[in-house]
């Protein structure tokens, strides 16, 4: 956490306490009606120092307890190995994920986790979102380390357009060695499942001219393929190879034939669609609230991204400035992800919808948040439908909670939580969704043509911080 970075001035010291009121929270769950919870390890919990310390204890017990409790009720844990946090000694002592030593460091903690966890545990993700968290981090510095250059911001150090290549180069090899432990040594315990998560925006041209078209294109390569052409082909896409030269971190013979096929799904984080114009055939001027610094540079694939064209929005706006409800683009990301990777099994393991500052005060009638998850499941059926392997769905979040930069200003939540008490407090989405998941066939207008009509426990999956 950045000290003064915060939009509404807290911290997440206690957040919604889920420490203490984990057993709440699981019987919350099952009263939903679930069927698997997604939860993120805290490396600076499990281990303070990383390799420099031994393991905390009481954090193998508290993680135990909610493998052990969630099991106890039927509902499969979903394990997230790294999820943007690590102890401050290995950026002191080495600079973070800007060294390769920190793959070590990241197989270690891996390595802690299938120790006391993988008899048990089936599912795991070894990191989320590498993309947006290198991007944020060493990009656009709204994350800690808090790393840029201009024109993406004016830091102390850093270079946004070579840092965000290494830290994702080493964050891939970090996860192709896990997974090659986990697969020799813990697998066997229960024949689990590893994966990685992907930041996935769905691209649509900005205009029907061709540059925009290829610039759709290279937005998907240069955002999701980044990310997921390594972990299943064992190269970096040819796209950013054509923009980005000898920038671009290589991979050895040996690195490329570790990463290959060193995911058993693909985690797909989805939140939008943004317009996409092309940077390299004409200028590109970031004016609008939704768009970003540095869409003419290589580390952006000379791609200029925003949510608005001529002033008006692609979709129905949020909380957040770059999320716009365009339900259609699910199964636009679902069919780019089905085709490009041969149809490899997914999950849909973050979607969620964030309420605008002036939609708070009546929290418990957020039609809004029940019309967005009716119509983004009503597209994810439509791509199962056509032969897409999608074997779950993740809502983002079960609970209000500490949303990174903008503290608790941001609400996704099915429950609202009280600031001054920590009540969990159910809003009519929850209601909504234990309804939902209660029934096995139900109709959902996303457009008259389409109706969800699967068994529903099958996409019984919520997640919270």
């Amino acid at each position: 956490m950045l000290l003064g970075r915060i939009a509404d001035g807290t911290n997440g010291d206690v957040a919604d306490d889920h420490y203490h009121r984990y057993m709440e929270d699981i019987e919350i769950m099952h009263s939903l009606g679930l069927t698997a919870y997604r939860f993120s390890i805290s490396w600076s919990r499990i281990l303070p120092r990383g390799r420099f310390g031994g393991v905390n204890e009481a954090a193998i017990i508290f993680y135990n307890s909610i493998i052990d409790n969630l099991l106890l009720r039927g509902i499969e844990p979903f394990v997230t190995i790294f999820h943007h946090e690590y102890p401050q000694e290995l950026e002191d002592r080495f600079g973070g994920w800007l060294s390769p030593l920190m793959q070590e460091e990241f197989v270690h903690l891996a390595e802690t986790c299938f120790k006391y966890f993988a008899d048990r545990v089936k599912y795991w993700i070894t990191i989320n979102e590498p993309n947006l968290f290198s991007e944020m981090g060493y990009e656009r510095a709204t994350y800690p380390p808090a790393r840029c250059s201009p024109p993406f911001g004016n830091c102390a150090t850093g270079n946004s357009d070579s840092e965000p290549l290494t830290v994702v180069h080493n964050m891939l090899l970090g996860h192709a060695k896990a997974a090659k432990l986990y697969r020799d040594q813990f697998k066997s315990k229960v024949d689990g499942l590893m994966s990685i998560a992907v930041c996935a925006f769905m691209y649509t041209p900005l205009t029907d001219n061709m540059y925009d078209k290829e610039a759709a294109k290279r937005a998907l390569a240069f955002n999701v393929a980044w990310t997921l052409d390594p972990l299943v082909y064992g190269d970096y896409p040819q796209e950013m190879k054509n923009y980005h030269g000898s920038e671009l971190p290589s991979f050895s013979s040996e690195e490329k034939e570790l990463l290959k096929d060193s995911i058993d799904f693909i985690g797909i984080n989805h939140y939008g669609v943004l317009y996409a114009k092309d940077c390299v055939h004409s200028s590109c001027l970031c004016n609008d609230s939704s768009c970003t610094q540095g869409s003419d540079r290589p580390i952006r694939g000379f791609v200029y991204t925003t949510g608005e064209r001529n002033g008006i929005p692609i979709g129905e706006r949020t909380g957040m400035s770059r999320f716009f409800v365009v339900p259609s683009g699910m199964e636009d990301i679902v069919d780019y992800v089905k085709e490009r990777y041969d149809n490899k099994t997914m999950f849909v393991t973050e979607n969620g919808y964030s309420s605008p500052s002036d939609e708070d005060d009546i929290y418990e009638h957020d039609v809004k948040r029940i019309q967005y998850h009716r119509s983004y499941l009503a597209y994810l059926a439509q791509a199962i439908r056509k032969g897409a392997d999608v074997r779950g769905y993740f809502i983002w979040s079960l609970m209000d909670n500490f949303e990174w930069s903008s503290g608790y200003a941001i609400k996704f939540g099915l429950y609202h939580i009280d600031r001054l008490t920590l009540n969990r407090i159910p809003k009519l989405s929850a209601n909504w969704y234990r309804d939902f998941l209660g029934n096995s066939s139900i109709v959902v207008d996303a457009d008259s043509s389409i109706a969800l009509t699967y068994e529903n426990k099958d996409l019984s999956r919520v997640q919270s911080q």
